[in-house]
């Protein structure tokens, strides 16, 4: 990287909301690395702590590999091994001067190395410290180990995924990895806003089961406040009538018409204005009663004319509605492609790269990447350095494979 090129990343760092702040990234797989990416994102100078290994390898996944080339961009990797007294002192030297960290091991296994919130706020009192479980900190299931699925499954999604009897159906996406990692990034952010008020720290966590619980949403409300126990509707709704996948001459589209004004501009749009006042289906219980006759009935119309046809025809009448893309036609679409989601970086060993960037847009600030993913312990020396070590130290380190 030459002067240019730093100055300018320097200088792009600096604009960003979260620039100055430290953060120490302990994460593994993806709920942890889903927090992380946020703060890397908006400007935080991430350091990834990643154990020592012979191989290269990051226990996270293939560092050359799309999925670890995507969660750790805008940061700088080093290695330390937190089981050696020696390691775990050069962790504790940068806790003394981090913000955040961030962590998804099993409950029980920062407590085992000793780098639990108690013990770096004996060091650090304004540090937040953010964790992620696969089942929360403590209870019955407090020590299991947790993943995705195990969540979607526990958490009610694969009982609600998929057509009527098809059985569980997990969803396409690590929702519950996602949604945890999310929350988590919020957590953060109220700890640190919290902090301004009161100069110390905070643990904040969560975990896999109540990320997926959360995502719930209406369909848990369902159950505590109306006592239904939800159960698969494929495509359709299940209470918004019709909201649904419907053929079309060449391939399928979705729409949602299920408020009454909605479904009369629908109803007209569809050139059958009589369905408004049909008997049955000129209220929304009546809709959600007949919602099979509803749907076919809709679907013998749609299959009569091509997709773009109905994309244009729906829109003009203000029904939302879009075709169905697979990932390649997604980010060929216009309106993504205006969004500007997939940005370039320029990888030192891998070429020109596009990743998805922040969803999120802020006034005055440029949204992208800044650096791609660097190589395991890419930046262990030169964080050593920074911690004011010299060559004879961290060679010792680097003897007994600490760092």
């Amino acid at each position: 990287m030459n002067d240019a090129t730093s100055v300018r990343e320097a200088s792009q760092s600096q604009a960003l909301p979260l620039a100055g702040l430290r953060v120490l990234d302990l994460t593994v797989a993806r709920a942890g690395p889903t927090c992380v990416r946020h703060l890397a994102d908006w400007g935080a100078e991430v350091i990834r702590i990643e154990p020592p290994s012979a191989e290269g390898q990051d226990i996270a996944g293939e560092p050359d590999g799309f999925d670890y080339q995507n969660l750790h961009r805008n940061k700088r990797i080093m290695q330390i091994d937190l089981k050696q007294a020696e390691g775990k002192a050069v962790f504790f030297q940068l806790a003394k001067t981090a913000d955040v960290i961030v962590e998804n091991m099993r409950a029980a296994v920062k407590f085992r190395l000793g780098v639990d919130y108690a013990s770096v706020r004996a060091v650090n009192p304004r540090i937040v410290y953010a964790s992620i479980s696969g089942f929360g900190q403590d209870g019955p299931y407090g020590h299991r180990a947790g993943v995705d699925q195990i969540a979607q499954g526990m958490g009610g999604l694969m009982s609600i995924t998929g057509l009527p009897g098809q059985g569980p159906v997990r969803v396409g996406i690590p929702i519950a990895d996602l949604t945890a990692g999310n929350l988590l990034a919020l957590a953060v952010m109220m700890a640190l806003f919290n902090r301004e008020k009161t100069g110390e720290g905070r643990w904040v966590h969560t975990s896999l089961l109540e990320a997926m619980v959360f995502m719930l949403d209406f369909q848990a409300s369902r159950w505590l406040l109306a006592g239904e126990v939800a159960g698969q509707a494929g495509n359709d709704h299940p209470t918004a009538i019709p909201t649904g996948v419907f053929p079309t001459q060449d391939q399928p589209i979705t729409l949602a018409a299920s408020s009454p004004r909605m479904w009369e501009r629908f109803c007209e749009a569809l050139g059958q204005p009589e369905w408004i006042t049909k008997p049955g289906w000129d209220t929304r219980d009546g809709r959600s009663q007949d919602r099979a006759a509803i749907n076919a009935a809709i679907a013998d119309v749609t299959r009569t004319k091509p997709s773009l046809h109905w994309i244009e025809v729906l829109d003009t009448a203000g029904i939302p509605c879009g075709h169905i893309n697979t990932i390649d036609q997604v980010f060929a679409d216009p309106q993504v492609q205006h969004l500007g989601i997939a940005q370039p970086v320029q990888h030192p060993r891998l070429g020109a790269q596009r990743l998805v960037s922040s969803p999120i847009n802020m006034t005055g600030v440029t949204r992208g990447i800044r650096a791609p993913t660097p190589r395991a312990g890419e930046h262990t020396q030169e964080i050593l350095e920074e911690l004011g070590l010299d060559a004879q130290a961290i060679a010792a380190l680097r003897a007994t494979r600490a760092v």
